[in-house]
């Protein structure tokens, strides 16, 4: 076999990094982060003592295998819908890069190694919640993003559970502080998507989903329903302190963040524009990072 010109390796090094990467890809790095990202917030926060490294780097790693695999399988599910949308277009089963049942085989035993790693290695609750997540998001969320625009809602249910999903790691319970978590990462999802799905609404509408930012073509159902999600976001963000879970730093930087929230989301529904879209996005990426961070910072202080 030849090797390439002024390289060592061989053209099967380059393909099997290729692969590699395609796979990796599969697993849907930047939703799989967050979920980890928010698993870690509601481990941290649900923890008091000592604080359970061991326990916490089981989570996040059977978190990752059954995230992975989800997203796996929703490119399975969504291969040939992806093909029309230029957002998607390139992923690698809908751009033929690899075959429907290497993916399928793929997702299927990460996401069953995932499942077994959390029951044996974190506990029972945890390996339960991690497959109600996997089969909110596969099994509801999925099949009806192409009947009504409702999943939205739907399948931020299976997106926030994640947080509860940490706090049940820590604890083997849930309280009704992890609740409260959850309806802070269920509520922020709202506008995130709609801000989503407002800057890619012909995508959606050359796939066939019937999803609001698609069917709405004058955005004011989109924009005034975001205003309203962020506004309930920001009172429910002040329930952790109320609570007392949260001290003054967070609630102090969680008041100064949902200000800042709620204008872009006032500027996107005077504007309607994909620039004001685009805005609100990069808004909520830093919102819930920011907010879950305040929450860590507080209780090390």
């Amino acid at each position: 076999m030849k090797d390439y010109p002024g390289s060592t390796l061989s053209p099967s090094v380059p393909l099997f990094w290729e692969r590699t990467s395609d796979f990796f890809h599969l697993t849907k790095p930047k939703i799989t982060s967050l979920v980890l990202f928010t698993t870690f917030a509601g481990f941290y926060t649900g923890i008091d003592g000592l604080f359970p490294f061991l326990l916490l780097f089981h989570t996040l790693v059977g978190t990752a295998l059954m995230a992975g695999g989800a997203g796996a399988f929703n490119m399975y599910i969504e291969r040939q819908l992806d093909v029309l949308m230029k957002r998607t277009a390139l992923r690698p089963l809908a751009a033929g890069r690899l075959q429907p049942a290497s993916v399928l085989i793929f997702a299927l035993t990460i996401s069953i190694s995932g499942f077994i790693y959390l029951y044996f290695q974190v506990n029972h609750l945890t390996s339960m919640l991690s497959a109600i997540i996997f089969a909110g998001y596969l099994i509801l969320y999925t099949p009806l993003k192409t009947k009504t625009w409702i999943c939205t809602f739907i399948g931020a249910v299976p997106g926030a559970l994640p947080v509860v999903l940490g706090w049940a790691a820590a604890n083997n319970n849930i309280s009704y502080e992890a609740w409260i978590l959850f309806a802070i990462v269920f509520l922020w999802q709202i506008p995130h998507f709609y801000a989503i799905g407002w800057m890619h609404r012909e995508d959606y509408r050359r796939a066939g989903f019937p999803l609001l930012p698609a069917i709405d073509h004058s955005g004011r159902r989109i924009s005034r329903q975001a205003l309203l999600f962020i506004a309930l976001l920001v009172l429910v963000t002040f329930l952790p302190y109320l609570a007392g879970t949260a001290g003054t730093i967070y609630v102090t930087g969680a008041s100064v963040a949902g200000i800042a929230f709620l204008s872009f989301g006032l500027h996107f529904v005077r504007s309607m524009t994909t620039v004001s879209a685009q805005f609100l996005f990069i808004a909520s990426a830093l919102y819930l990072p920011l907010l879950l961070t305040l929450l860590i910072v507080d209780k090390i202080s």
